[in-house]
């Protein structure tokens, strides 16, 4: 008897076993979605100090979203910082530069613990962004710190940067 309840667990764990389904991406036109876009905008109280850039076709569920702030030029080289981040004042404050996404957008916001309105103009007006879809697997893999080595790993140069106008 307990052989064959012994041979019926064992029946029953491989018909009830769980299935995993993948995506499968090729480099076709319905591949992968590595896209790099650019987007210039300006936050303030009326927009609530956030960004809503919607994606057109929306990307797969499995694909992750980062997002870069340029945060500054030096020598004519960008610094990309990758978000969310923090930078803090002399005063004590700190403001979030952050993102939420979904399929179909990504939101870029502020937020601090002051009032965003005593911001001075430099860190809410024309803030340039880089937001890079990935396939989820493929961004286990890649350093997320470092934009140029995203899209070099994801192949995308900087010319095929799609400038994004809000």
């Amino acid at each position: 008897m307990k052989k064959i309840t012994l041979f019926l667990v064992f029946i029953g764990m491989m018909v009830l076993q769980s299935c995993e389904v993948t995506e499968v991406y090729d480099n076709t036109d319905n591949g992968p979605r590595n896209e790099v876009f650019e987007v210039t905008t300006s936050f303030n109280s009326s927009n609530n100090y956030s960004s809503l850039v919607e994606f057109n076709p929306p990307i797969y569920s499995s694909d992750s979203v980062l997002v870069y702030h340029l945060y500054d030029t030096v020598n004519g080289q960008d610094i990309w910082k990758l978000m969310p981040q923090t930078y803090y004042f002399n005063d004590g404050g700190a403001l979030d530069f952050n993102f939420d996404f979904s399929r179909f957008n990504v939101n870029l916001f502020l937020s601090a613990n002051f009032s965003l309105n005593t911001l001075p103009s430099s860190w809410t007006q024309n803030q340039t962004f880089r937001i890079v879809i990935i396939p989820d697997g493929f961004a286990k893999t890649i350093n997320k710190n470092n934009i140029d080595s995203v899209m070099s790993a994801l192949k995308v140069d900087k010319s095929e940067v799609k400038k994004i106008n809000l």
